[in-house]
């Protein structure tokens, strides 16, 4: 006989084994023992909470011959025949490859038949949001007013999707997501009938990352037994098969960017890399090691809230007094956009490299919360002596005058003369904005104008990404374009990153301020210049 997976062999076929949504089963098993059934019900909620099972189970239930406190009996020839896939009473119809309205108006047909054996007809719509405005218009009437034989289950994980006049005529039930300890505790009683010896570790690690769903925790833990077939499963064959990361390396990675070491982040990436992590995840999961850190420092009876092992939660209490909140904060906000970005994304560790430089250089931005960093990072340093004290005129330094001496910023050099291709591209420069598109333009709102040696138009930007997009030929070769277009020349451009840790100001010279001050514009005939 072929293999049945886990979560289809062990789907709940009574409302008793339905776990984590007492609140719906409640409702419905009461509405049958009062035979106050509603014509038309809307399941929603995230995966695997259990809706089209509690559908198929209620199908069963209303049709039952002999129902048991609400529950259907599993005995009789109606919810064997139901059970079994074969009974004309209940009808289950995919929305996403059955959307048209021509679909619904069959289903219009069938529901003036009466069923041939039972009570009820039943139509179960998974995915119904994915029907077409012209079938939920043409399912209005007949799920308003339908024969008192009929009742609609529509299952749908995107419920804002679904027009508010078929919301209105049903009976909504939200699933909730299912806890890690309800998912854990249906996943040790599984894996006892199934006489497969798992570790209490594993077990809550699957629960964990199933974030909610049922179905998707009984798919991962048959994905790890099935590596590790025969043997005992523990946490790091879990680790190892989902491609997960320990919260060992997370707090060494943690140190490294503490400790401002770049290389050292990098290096723990790339064994993450060699040993096959999936970095996607591995963002993921760092976040969540970074908020529980911040929830340790913002109370002390943290440990019902977090979901870790003993030992876990002592080096969480220990890392936590190494990191102020709004740092914390600023980490868990840049890992929080990378989560985002990394989806999409063909480059996933490139993004993760830049993320955790960020992490690194606080200089690097420019945003309130990388600022709260560099201030705590100077404070640091004042605390240790490592700033810079003036000499007395005339007089020798003093060894701790001279300690961690730093050279003072270098002010920008003025150009004596603008050309005026160029000063006449900065005036036009919203013009030029005007004609890219949305990527480019929004990017090159945050630009700096400054001149560049040879006559060339240096573009300056605080992000690295964005330097590396608009450095691609082909959104080079649109820049080019729409500067041509607006003043009808071509001028050179270089695109770069101010990666120099000071703002913009005080390294480059700024041309639109000092075109605004008329500079003298460049004559063709005039000696000198760059």
């Amino acid at each position: 006989m072929a293999y049945t997976a886990l979560y289809r062999k062990f789907r709940p076929s009574e409302f008793e084994d339905v776990k984590g949504q007492e609140h719906i089963v409640t409702t419905l098993k009461n509405q049958i023992k009062a035979d106050r059934i509603g014509h038309a019900y809307l399941f929603c909620g995230t995966r695997g909470t259990g809706k089209t099972t509690v559908a198929k189970i209620f199908a069963k239930a209303v049709n039952c011959e002999h129902p048991v406190d609400g529950s259907p009996c599993g005995e009789c020839a109606s919810c064997r025949a139901i059970a079994a896939g074969s009974s004309m009473n209940v009808i289950e119809i995919d929305a996403a490859s059955n959307n048209g309205v021509d679909n619904i108006r069959e289903i219009k047909e069938e529901v003036n038949y009466s069923p041939t054996e039972g009570r009820y007809k039943v139509y179960i719509i998974d995915e119904v949001h994915m029907l077409s405005i012209g079938a939920f218009n043409a399912l209005l009437k007949t799920l308003e007013e339908p024969p008192s034989y009929v009742i609609f289950i529509l299952a749908t994980t995107e419920a804002h999707k679904i027009p508010i006049t078929i919301l209105s005529r049903c009976q909504r039930y939200d699933f909730r997501r299912i806890s890690i300890d309800t998912i854990a505790a249906r996943l040790n009683e599984l894996m006892l009938q199934e006489g497969v010896e798992v570790e209490e570790k594993a077990i809550r690690y699957v629960a964990k990352a199933a974030d909610g769903s049922m179905r998707d925790a009984l798919s991962l833990l048959d994905q790890c037994i099935a590596f590790y077939l025969g043997q005992k499963l523990t946490y790091d064959n879990v680790l190892e098969v989902l491609g997960a990361v320990d919260t060992e390396i997370f707090s060494a990675l943690l140190r490294k960017i503490l400790d401002k070491d770049i290389t050292g982040a990098i290096a723990l990436l790339e064994e993450l890399v060699i040993q096959g992590r999936e970095l996607g995840q591995f963002v993921v999961d760092f976040t969540w090691y970074l908020r529980n850190l911040l929830l340790v420092q913002s109370a002390d009876d943290m440990e019902d809230v977090l979901d870790i092992s003993t030992e876990n939660l002592k080096l969480l209490k220990e890392e936590a007094g190494l990191v102020k909140p709004e740092v914390l904060m600023r980490f868990i906000h840049v890992f929080s956009q990378l989560t985002n970005q990394i989806k999409y994304s063909s480059q996933k560790r490139i993004l993760i490299e830049i993320a955790i430089i960020k992490l690194c250089r606080p200089a690097m931005e420019q945003d309130y919360d990388s600022l709260i960093q560099r201030i705590d990072d100077l404070e640091k340093k004042m605390e240790s002596g490592a700033f810079v004290v003036s000499a007395p005129s005339g007089g020798a330094q003093t060894a701790d005058q001279q300690h961690a001496a730093v050279a003072a910023p270098k002010r920008p050099e003025l150009p004596k003369a603008i050309p005026e291709d160029i000063q006449k591209l900065v005036k036009n420069w919203n013009l030029v904005l005007g004609d890219l598109s949305g990527l480019i333009r929004n990017y090159l709102k945050q630009a700096h104008l400054s001149l560049g040696g040879g006559n060339v138009l240096l573009i300056v930007l605080e992000d690295t990404v964005a330097v590396a997009c608009l450095n691609e030929p082909e959104r080079l070769a649109e820049i080019r374009e729409a500067i041509e277009k607006n003043i009808g020349k071509q001028v050179e451009i270089s695109i770069t990153a101010n990666e120099t840790g000071q703002p913009f100001g005080e390294v480059y010279a700024d041309l639109e301020q000092l075109i605004q001050m008329d500079i003298v514009v460049e004559d063709e005939d005039s000696e000198g210049g760059f």
